[in-house]
C-alpha cells in the first residue's frame, strides 16, 4: 500500500486559492447516490491564500472557505461562500493582510502617520477569528470555527455569515479547539487555556448545555466544568482535541508548549505571528489526564509517556475499569505544525519527501489507562485486558507509566483525520476508525481500520488527493460499519472535471458514487454531515 509517489505534483492545487460561488452549482453524478442520504456535507479550510501581492505563509493562515454539498433525491449541488469574519472583511476593504494569522504576521498600517504607527506597538495583539478549521453545531445554529476566543456563526443553508461570537464573554477561557464534543442530546464539550488560580495556568473543560424550552441561545449558559493543571505554571501546552465517555474526560498534555512571554509581547515590536510563540519541552515526556465527568473530580493518577504531538483523538472508551484512549500520535517534541509551512507543502515531489524525512513519524495507538491503583502492585503492569499489548506500569514514585499497542503504522505514512461512527460509538468501545492517508504529509488515500483486528481497507487512485472521510450511517444500520463515507477529492490531472464528491461503501471502501464539479477545492480540514 505504502510507495505511491507523485512526481506531477498535483497535490499543489490543494493550496491555491479559489473564487467563491454565487450560487450553488450541479455536480454531475456517476454511480448511483443512495436514496436514504439526505441532507449536506458541510466542510472548512482556507480558500484565498494571499492578498493581493502579500502571501499567507502556513497552512493554517489562508482565508476561510465554507463548502457544502447538498444531496436530494440523487442529485448533488456544490456552494462554496468566504466566511466574512474580520480578518476577511478587513483584508477586502484595505487590499492588504490586516490581521496576523498563524504563521503570517500583519504588517502596520502603512498608511498611518508615525505616531498612530507608534501607538499600535502597545495595543496587544488583534486575536484572529479566521474560521477555516471546522464546523459545529450549538443548539440549532452552526458555528465555523478556528481555535481562538472567537467563533463565527453560519447559515447552514446559505453559508451567509451571521455574526462572530467572542467566547470570553461568556466564559473564563482564552480559546477553544476545533474539536468539541458533541452528545446526542446536544450538549457541548470543549477545552481551552485560561488562567487558573493564583496565577498558575491551566486547562478549562467547557460544557454548553442543550437548546432548552425557553430557546434562548445555549451559549449564554456555557460554564466551567472541570479545571485541570498544567504541567508548566508559565507554558500551557497546545491542546487540539481531547476524549470524552459517558464518566470521563481525558486530557493529554504534550511537550508542544506555548511561550506566554512571546504570546503576550508586543508582536509588533518584532514582527512576530503565533507559530513564533511554540516551543517544545524536551523532558518531560507526555502526561495524561482523567477527570470524572460528573462530578468535575480530577483523578489523582500521574500517567506519564514518552513524547509525541497529538491532534487527533480516535475514540475513548471504557472497560472494566480500564480507559481505553486511542489518538493519531506523531513521534518526539518537535512541532510537527513546523512541516506544514506552504513553501514545503508546495514544493515538487523530492523535496516534499526530503522534509517529511526529518519530521516525526506517525503512529495510530492505543493508550490504557487504570482508572484505580494500588500500591502493593508497585513495579508491575496493571493492564489485565486480554485483547490489548498495551501496558500502564506502576512505578515506585506513584507515576503510571504507559506503553501503546501500535494500531496502525508506516513509515511516513499517517492514518489522521480520524472519523467513526460518532453517533452510536462516541465514547463506547467501537471496532472501526476511517482516516485520510498521508503520504509524507500529501494526502493521497482514504482509509478503513478495524482497531481490533488491524486490518484495513484502502481506497487510493492515482494523482487523486482526498479530505477527511466523513461517516454517514444508513437510517436502518444494524452493524457500526453500515452507511457511506464522504470525502472531496481533486484530481487536477485526470480528464476535465478537477474535483468531486467521493461516496464509497462504509463496509469494504469500495467506489458507490462521485458527483464531479468543474472547479477546483482547495483543501479542507473538518467537517460534518448534517441529515436533512
Amino acid at each position: 500500500p505504502f510507495r505511491v509517489e507523485h512526481p506531477a505534483g498535483g497535490y499543489k492545487k490543494l493550496f491555491e486559492t479559489v473564487e467563491e460561488l454565487s450560487s450553488p452549482v450541479t455536480a454531475h453524478v456517476t454511480g448511483r447516490i443512495p436514496t436514504w442520504l439526505r441532507g449536506s456535507l458541510l466542510r472548512c479550510g482556507p480558500g484565498l491564500f494571499e492578498v493581493g501581492t502579500e502571501p499567507f505563509y502556513h497552512l493554517f493562515d489562508g482565508q476561510a472557505l465554507l463548502h457544502k454539498f447538498d444531496f436530494k433525491e440523487g442529485h448533488v449541488t456544490y456552494h462554496r461562500r468566504f466566511v466574512r469574519t474580520d480578518a476577511y472583511v478587513r483584508a477586502m476593504t484595505e487590499k492588504r493582510i490586516v490581521i496576523t494569522e498563524f504563521g503570517t504576521y500583519a504588517y502596520p498600517d502603512p498608511c498611518k502617520n508615525i505616531f498612530s504607527r507608534f501607538f499600535s506597538y502597545f495595543k496587544g495583539v488583534e486575536v484572529t477569528d479566521n474560521a477555516l478549521v471546522n464546523v459545529y453545531p450549538v443548539g440549532e445554529d452552526y458555528y465555523a470555527c478556528t481555535e481562538t476566543n472567537f467563533i463565527t456563526k453560519i447559515n447552514p443553508d446559505t453559508l451567509e455569515t451571521i455574526k462572530q461570537v467572542d467566547l470570553c464573554k461568556y466564559v473564563s477561557v482564552n480559546g477553544a479547539t476545533a474539536h468539541p464534543h458533541i452528545e446526542n442530546d446536544g450538549t457541548v464539550y470543549n477545552i481551552g487555556n485560561c488562567f487558573g488560580k493564583n496565577f498558575a495556568l491551566a486547562y478549562n473543560i467547557i460544557r454548553i448545555p442543550p437548546l432548552q424550552a425557553d430557546k434562548e441561545d445555549p451559549i449564554n449558559k456555557s460554564e466551567v466544568v472541570v479545571q485541570f493543571p498544567c504541567s508548566d505554571r508559565f507554558k500551557p501546552s497546545y491542546v487540539h482535541s481531547f476524549g470524552l465517555t459517558s464518566s470521563y474526560i481525558v486530557f493529554v498534555e504534550t511537550p508542544v508548549k506555548i511561550n506566554l512571554l512571546k504570546f503576550l509581547s508586543s508582536w509588533s515590536l518584532w514582527g512576530a505571528n503565533y507559530m513564533d510563540c511554540f516551543e517544545s519541552n524536551e523532558t518531560m515526556g507526555v502526561w495524561l489526564h482523567v477527570a470524572e465527568k460528573k462530578k468535575g473530580r480530577l483523578l489523582n493518577i500521574k500517567y506519564r509517556t514518552s513524547a509525541f504531538n497529538l491532534f487527533h483523538h480516535i475514540n475513548t472508551y471504557e472497560d472494566n475499569g480500564f480507559l481505553i484512549v486511542d489518538l493519531c500520535t506523531w513521534k518526539g517534541f518537535e512541532f510537527v505544525y513546523n512541516y506544514l509551512y506552504l513553501a514545503n507543502l508546495r514544493a515538487n515531489w523530492d523535496e516534499v519527501k526530503r522534509q517529511a524525512e526529518k519530521a516525526p513519524q506517525p503512529e495510530a495507538r492505543r493508550y490504557v489507562l487504570p482508572l484505580s491503583i494500588d500500591k502493593a502492585d508497585t513495579g508491575k503492569n496493571l493492564v489485565t485486558l486480554p485483547y490489548t499489548t498495551a501496558t500502564a506500569t506502576l512505578r515506585s514514585d506513584e507515576t503510571v507509566w504507559l506503553e501503546p499497542e501500535v494500531i496502525f503504522s508506516g513509515p511516513r505514512h499517517a492514518f489522521e483525520f480520524p472519523q467513526i461512527n460518532y453517533k452510536k460509538y462516541g465514547g463506547k468501545p467501537y471496532t472501526y476508525t476511517y482516516g485520510l492517508g498521508l503520504n509524507h504529509f500529501v494526502p493521497d488515500r482514504l482509509c478503513k481500520l478495524n482497531v481490533k483486528t488491524k486490518e484495513t481497507w484502502v481506497w487510493q487512485e492515482p494523482d487523486s488527493y482526498p479530505s477527511e472521510p466523513i461517516f454517514v450511517s444508513h437510517p436502518d444500520a444494524l452493524e457500526e460499519d453500515d452507511g457511506v463515507v464522504l470525502s472531496i477529492v481533486i484530481s487536477p490531472g485526470a480528464g476535465p472535471k478537477p474535483a468531486y464528491l467521493l461516496i464509497l461503501s462504509a463496509k469494504d471502501m469500495s467506489e458507490v458514487a462521485r458527483a464531479e464539479v468543474e472547479v477546483n477545492i482547495p483543501v479542507t480540514f473538518h467537517g460534518l454531515f448534517k441529515r436533512a
